[in-house]
């Protein structure tokens, strides 16, 4: 049964996936799924309650014992049937991803591809779920170490990255044995609903795999239903603290992933066509709506002045329109309610007394959809609102300073630590600001330092709250618990 995602019509009502059904029952409430390029509606999502989150945590329930005990490498081969499916399907991927997200089709398809990664970490699950073992610790004793999964485990996922997020989560979830209740952004819910189809379609059991549409209700209740025993969210950085407390004060696992300001320091030698082509990526790409975007750049005084006319050219020059258009270089944002948010930044950029350089408000862009210029400022300091804020959004604040030691100093007072950046030729200034920047993913000559998925996505500070980060080895131990067996035989 389809849940009613399809290309030929508009303003589709949108469906539960529970226990291998597609539904809306015991739903009342609807919202509407927006094009942000155009601001047209093109589908409806129903806004769950808690007792539709009670039907589709009882269906996981039901279904994990069976589930549990599907022999790993047949869980493996649904991956593997996953993953091909998810390649033949890439471009229809995309083109849900830029419709109702606005991101370009190009940064869609690279969406999608990071997330099939996720899946290949999850086709290997055989060797990632193998266990340690130590004979004869005493007279005739053996040790053996297990890992076994939890049971139900849930994800609460963000608009932003409507395909590879949920694929952080849910795949390496039901390779480790777990059953799964996803909970997609209601801002782009028809992508989750592609991935559910396909996942169908590779075999995937009844129940073990479950969507309940809707928002702050169906959050509320995943994070205090008894038998949800782990909780994945991606989210700003109030609401992740709030998810993190309340989720574990009902004892549960919790990797909550959080907001970020991302520093992008230039030094003189660094090749600067390569560093402004990274930079404007970093920063205006998908919108600025990332937790990777870099938002403040920290240029050494020798050569900010250069480098901030070269990239004030570049964003004249940077067209703004729909994902679809192959010449368009940066999309919408998300709804109107943004846009406006984002404005207020930067006129309260203006009002601290930051220098605006470049203003996004008054760029070339489309009448219709919520689309926003990209936005420079110079002369930031680093306590005004603009460079310890997230935006989420095209705007670019620029600290001056003298040295490496004082940028890296920058990066390491933020109250984030996601990622940060640096643009050198000088081997020394790259392993100085390597080891003493204090944020958790460290790019050099890189604008977006996002890791593979073999690797975890691993923010600091108020960027990350929990102990076990997503994707790499992280994901596979936070989906299983460790059993140890200490045996002796006569």
């Amino acid at each position: 049964m389809s849940g009613t995602v399809s290309a030929g019509r508009d303003q589709e009502t949108l469906k539960n996936l529970i226990g291998g059904r597609w539904e809306t029952a015991g739903v009342t409430e609807f919202d509407d799924v927006f094009n942000p390029a155009t601001g047209e509606v093109i589908a409806r999502v129903p806004l769950s309650g808690g007792e539709v989150v009670d039907r589709a945590v009882a269906e996981a329930a039901k279904a994990f014992a069976a589930w549990r005990d599907r022999p790993v490498y047949q869980r493996s081969q649904i991956m593997f049937r996953y993953k091909r499916l998810l390649e033949e399907n890439k471009e229809r991927l995309a083109c849900s991803i830029t419709l109702e997200h606005g991101k370009l089709l190009a940064e869609a398809r690279a969406e999608v591809e990071r997330g099939i990664e996720c899946v290949e970490l999850a086709c290997g699950i055989t060797m990632h779920l193998q266990g340690r073992n130590l004979e004869n610790v005493a007279t005739n004793v053996d040790v053996e170490m297990y890992r076994q999964p939890l049971g139900v485990v849930a994800g609460i996922c963000p608009y932003n990255f409507p395909a590879m997020i949920p694929l952080w989560m849910f795949p390496v979830a039901i390779a480790c044995g777990n059953t799964f209740v996803l909970k997609p952004s209601e801002r782009t819910p028809r992508t989750a609903v592609l991935l559910a189809q396909l996942l169908l379609e590779a075999g995937l059991p009844e129940g073990v795999f479950n969507i309940v549409h809707g928002s702050r209700q169906a959050a509320a209740r995943l994070l205090e239903h008894p038998e949800v025993r782990a909780i994945s969210f991606v989210g700003s950085q109030p609401v992740a603290a709030a998810i993190y407390r309340e989720a574990a004060a009902h004892g549960k696992r919790v990797q909550a992933l959080s907001g970020a300001k991302n520093h992008l320091i230039v030094l003189p030698d660094a090749d600067l066509d390569v560093t402004l082509e990274a930079v404007v990526g970093s920063a205006f790409g998908s919108t600025g709506q990332r937790c990777m975007a870099g938002s403040v750049l920290v240029a050494q005084n020798r050569v900010a002045d250069e480098f901030l006319e070269m990239l004030i050219e570049r964003a004249n020059n940077l067209k703004v329109g729909s994902g679809f258009d192959p010449e368009t270089e940066m999309g919408p944002l998300i709804r109107e309610q943004h846009r406006e948010r984002v404005k207020g930044y930067i006129a309260k950029g203006e009002q601290e007394g930051a220098r605006l350089l470049f203003d996004g408000r008054r760029a070339s862009v489309p009448p219709q959809g919520f689309f926003l210029g990209p936005t420079i400022f110079d002369q930031v300091h680093p306590d005004m609102t603009i460079a310890r804020e997230e935006i989420f959004g095209p705007v670019l604040s620029t600290v001056r300073v003298e040295t490496i030691e004082e940028a890296i100093d920058l990066v390491n007072r933020s109250e984030y630590g996601n990622g940060a950046v640096l643009f050198t030729q000088s081997g020394k200034a790259a392993r100085q600001f390597r080891r003493y920047a204090n944020a958790g993913m460290i790019g050099i000559n890189i604008g977006v330092p996002a890791p593979v998925a073999a690797f975890p996505f691993s923010g600091w500070k108020k960027s990350f709250y929990g102990s076990l980060h997503v994707n790499g080895l992280d994901g596979i131990e936070f989906y299983t618990e460790k059993k140890v067996v200490t045996s002796r035989w006569f």
